[in-house]
């Protein structure tokens, strides 16, 4: 269970408002950073943010506030708040109580070096959301009226029952931000029980798909597509992931190791709903998109595991992906008319990406290393909504 902490700005405190701009939107260098922290939470930043800019903010280290620092965990949700609105929405990466980071983060408005915040934590993910609080108290059932104060956090039974409905907040906040519905949990779902549940309607495999499955280019027309899908994702600045028991091939095949290590580091779905999905894109502590990569009526699978994430996690707003030769969309089609994916909207989720698509990006961007984005696979997908 994550914790959610508050970090309250009155509009009136001008101050606190540029040291905002400075070191939360303009963002800390991170050599600046990493020369004050020591090895073990240097480590953990350059495995987060890299040689990237770093979001970073403070407390004032008083009894109370260090009560609620220590209880801060990397993953946990951070919230700050001007006046009545939400101002930004984060991720805490890490923390340290660093009096001499702060100095050189945060001077008095004549320059002179301020009393100090050396109650300091780093946000991944940061997000300027401009949503009013009130949304914040609807979800956690507390009084319309309720306005936070300095640096607080969540009570552990307003969380419980917070988790007990919804997936997370950092979603269900951006969700709000566009004027999308939130949706409660429906609780967790084991493929097997769908399967079962469906066996009376399973679309038979043709006799073509049975010689498809024996050609032994399958397996590696699947690597080959992986590989690309990895690369390309390096390619968007994002981390990448497949499933462990893949990673030795794409490493003999490609010689490719920057696998994301720690890959359910912060994330709040349950990792083993997204570690075995084909390939993953992830940015600090969010995924960016998931791909199912299929040849046959394996795409049933495929749309499972999508599936049993959209039961967990029903708020996700990165795309969901099925890559799947151009002959095999109208396979695609049928599996989508089950009832059971219509009726989790799997349907209107699910974008397709041909492999003949997939190719052509790869070799637009073979000699490039910027420019590509999430986007124009989104652009490139087709929206594949079953009437």
């Amino acid at each position: 269970m994550r914790n959610i902490f508050l970090l309250y700005i009155p509009p009136s405190n001008y101050e606190a408002l540029v040291h905002y701009e400075d070191t939360i939107k303009n963002r800390v260098p991170s050599e600046d950073i990493y020369r004050y922290v020591n090895q073990a939470t240097r480590y953990k930043l350059s495995n987060v943010f890299g040689s990237r800019k770093i979001a970073v903010w403070g407390s004032r280290d008083t009894q109370a506030n260090r009560s609620k620092f220590n209880k801060m965990e990397e993953g946990d949700d951070i919230l700050i708040v001007e006046g009545d609105t939400i101002k930004l929405l984060g991720k805490i990466a890490a923390k340290t109580n660093n009096p001499d980071l702060s100095k050189q983060l945060w001077k008095d408005l004549k320059g002179k070096t301020s009393k100090g915040w050396s109650l300091i934590y780093f946000i991944a993910n940061p997000v300027e959301i401009q949503v009013p609080f009130k949304e914040f108290n609807k979800l956690f059932n507390y009084s319309s009226i309720f306005q936070p104060r300095g640096f607080s956090i969540v009570a552990e039974d307003k969380l419980r029952k917070f988790y007990e409905q919804y997936d997370e907040l950092y979603s269900i906040l951006l969700k709000i931000k566009q004027g999308l519905p939130v949706q409660r949990k429906e609780g967790e779902i084991v493929s097997k029980d769908l399967i079962k549940e469906e066996a009376s309607q399973y679309i038979p495999m043709q006799p073509e798909d049975v010689k498809e499955v024996l050609k032994s280019n399958i397996i590696s027309d699947h690597v080959k597509m992986q590989w690309k899908l990895v690369n390309l994702g390096i390619k968007t600045g994002s981390k990448v992931w497949i499933p462990a028991n893949d990673q030795k091939k794409i490493r003999e095949l490609y010689h490719f190791e920057n696998f994301e290590e720690d890959f359910s580091a912060g994330l709040d779905t349950q990792a083993k709903y997204v570690e075995n999905i084909d390939v993953i894109w992830k940015e600090e502590f969010r995924i960016d998109a998931a791909f199912e990569i299929e040849n046959t009526t394996s795409i049933y699978s495929g749309l499972l595991r999508f599936s049993d994430l959209t039961l967990v996690a029903p708020n996700t707003i990165y795309p969901l992906f099925i890559v799947s030769p151009i002959d095999k969309k109208n396979r695609l089609l049928e599996q989508l008319r089950r009832p059971t994916f219509r009726n989790l909207g799997i349907d209107k989720k699910v974008r397709f990406l041909s492999y003949e698509t997939i190719d052509e990006i790869d070799r637009f961007f073979m000699d490039s290393t910027s420019g590509l984005s999430i986007k124009l696979l989104e652009g490139k997908a087709e929206n594949l909504l079953v009437s």
